[in-house]
C-alpha cells in the first residue's frame, strides 16, 4: 500500500494503537480517576471555588498569566516543528541520504519517505489546533474570572453556578492542552519511523510507558497523597 511494507504498516498501526490505549486509559476509562490529570481536574474546581472568595484576585490573575504564557509557548513551537516537517519535504533528498548512514536504517522509497514526513506534519498540525484552541479557552476562562461575583456574594446560587461554569471551562482548556502535549510526545516516537519500522515499535511503547507512569506512577500518586 502506497510502497510500505508489512513492517511500516505493522509498526504504524501499533503507533495508533498505542496512542488510542493512552486517550482511552486517562481520558474515559475506570482509571482515569486516578490519574494525575483527573486530579488536577479536582484542584481547577477547587481553585475556582477559593478564588469566588478572595476579594482581591490578584493570584488568580498571575496563575492565569502563567498558563497562558506555557500554552502560548507550546502553540508558537509546534509553529515552529510545522517549518521544519516542510523543509523536509522541500530538501528529501538530502534528509534521505543523512537517515540512510544511520545504523539499522532500511532502504526506503522517495515516496514513502514523504509519507513519513506528511505523518509527522499532520502530528504537529493537530497539536498547534490543540494549543492554540486551549489558550484561547483560557482566555475565556480569565474573562470569566474578571466577571465573577464579589466575595460578599460568595454564597449566592448565582457566583456558585458561575464559579462552576469557569471549573467546566478551564478543565476543558487543560484538557485540550493535555493532547497537544500528547501529540509532542508521540511525535518523538514517530520520529524512528525514519530509521525503520522496528525503531518505531520500540520507541512507541517506551513512550506510551512514560507517559502512562506521569499518571498513574508513585510519583503521581505521592503528590497527592495526604
Amino acid at each position: 500500500m502506497f510502497g510500505l511494507t508489512n513492517l511500516d504498516l505493522l509498526s504504524l498501526g501499533w503507533f495508533m494503537l498505542a496512542w488510542a490505549i493512552h486517550a482511552y486509559v486517562v481520558e474515559r476509562s475506570n482509571w482515569r480517576k486516578k490519574s494525575l490529570n483527573y486530579r488536577m481536574d479536582l484542584s481547577r474546581r477547587d481553585w475556582m471555588r477559593a478564588m469566588l472568595g478572595r476579594e482581591v484576585r490578584i493570584v488568580d490573575t498571575q496563575i492565569m498569566a502563567s498558563l497562558h504564557q506555557g500554552t502560548a509557548f507550546f502553540a508558537s513551537t509546534s509553529l515552529f516543528a510545522i517549518g521544519g516537517a516542510l523543509a523536509l519535504l522541500r530538501s528529501s533528498g538530502e534528509v534521505m541520504d543523512v537517515f540512510r548512514t544511520l545504523p539499522f536504517a532500511l532502504p526506503t522509497s522517495h515516496a514513502v519517505f514523504e509519507i513519513k514526513v506528511v505523518g509527522l506534519l499532520l502530528l504537529f498540525v493537530y497539536a498547534f489546533f490543540k494549543f492554540a484552541w486551549s489558550y484561547r479557552l483560557f482566555n475565556y476562562v480569565a474573562i470569566q474570572i474578571g466577571a465573577t461575583p464579589p466575595a460578599k456574594q460568595s454564597k449566592s446560587k448565582m457566583a456558585l453556578a458561575h464559579v462552576d461554569r469557569i471549573a467546566r471551562m478551564i478543565t476543558i482548556a487543560g484538557r485540550h492542552f493535555n493532547r497537544g502535549q500528547r501529540a509532542i510526545f508521540f511525535a518523538l516516537a514517530y520520529l524512528g519511523w525514519f530509521v525503520n519500522g522496528y525503531v518505531l515499535g520500540f520507541a512507541t511503547a517506551a513512550v506510551l510507558f512514560v507517559v502512562l507512569m506521569r499518571q498513574f506512577g508513585p510519583t503521581a500518586r505521592w503528590l497527592f497523597d495526604e
